[in-house]
């Protein structure tokens, strides 16, 4: 059996996909804020070097997988917070544990979403990211918080992991990401106390075809699958998970 490592695993999509992969008998180590195997705050690069300090401990031998899925959500949270943890906190985690990864020729897989199409390319805040510079793009997160930081991350973060795709393969590591759409999470059921959210929710539902949110456990699956060996020559894509929505929406889009 295998060894992964998940951040964000304490409730949500995490939750489900740890317990899927511990169903199976893999070895999951879990990264979270508290009550995890390794207690780290990815909004600072001090608790980023934490999570990937313990990782390396508990995984000596390597990883089969990495599965970074620790967020923010949108519509409430500061804009810096959401950067810091959604962004940085994933390609950080990534890079410091790329090496363990390769060692076992394993998958990484990303937490993107479909609301990423919604954001500018021509952003700022996507170049800063791009370029790695934190404080600039938190300096542009704070200035212009326009409530679009988490689109434009999760953007971002497709565009870092395809642009990252060649040069991981080559250490023999498969990286994909899910995008999904709505979910029924502790993290989006706030979302319906607010006004303004809640109206955005109804829209994004009324326009996916399903007619429904996903279920963590349904968005565990399809990251498990580009996890496994059914996904043995799937690699730098994005997988939408939304129940339609992105074909509906987005129809000439590909």
């Amino acid at each position: 059996m295998g060894t992964y490592a998940l951040t964000g695993a304490a409730s949500g999509i995490g939750a489900s996909l740890a317990a899927l992969l511990r169903e199976q008998g893999h070895e999951v180590i879990n990264v979270d804020l508290r009550d995890a195997d390794i207690n780290a705050d990815l909004a600072s690069a001090a608790g980023r070097q934490a999570a990937i300090a313990g990782v390396r401990e508990r995984a000596p031998g390597g990883l089969d997988g990495l599965i970074p899925l620790a967020g923010v959500g949108g519509g409430g949270p500061p804009g810096t917070l959401i950067t810091a943890v959604n962004y940085f906190g994933t390609v950080e985690v990534v890079a410091g544990l790329r090496e363990l990864v390769s060692r076992k020729q394993g998958a990484i897989v990303l937490l993107c979403s479909n609301s990423a199409p919604m954001s500018s390319p021509e952003d700022p805040l996507i170049t800063s990211l791009l370029e790695g510079d934190e404080v600039a793009a938190l300096k542009i997160a704070a200035e212009h918080d326009n409530g679009m930081h988490y689109m434009a991350g999760k953007r971002a973060l497709a565009y870092w992991m395809r642009r990252n795709t060649m040069a991981y393969a080559r250490d023999g590591i498969r990286m994909n990401a899910v995008a999904p759409g709505p979910v029924d999470t502790p993290m989006t059921r706030p979302l319906y106390d607010n006004p303004e959210m809640a109206e955005v929710m109804r829209h994004l539902i009324d326009n996916t075809p399903l007619g429904r949110a996903g279920q963590p456990r349904e968005i565990a699956r399809a990251i498990n699958f580009l996890l496994g060996p059914e996904s043995s020559y799937v690699c730098g894509s994005v997988l939408y998970v939304d129940g339609g929505y992105d074909a509906h929406v987005r129809s000439d889009h590909i």
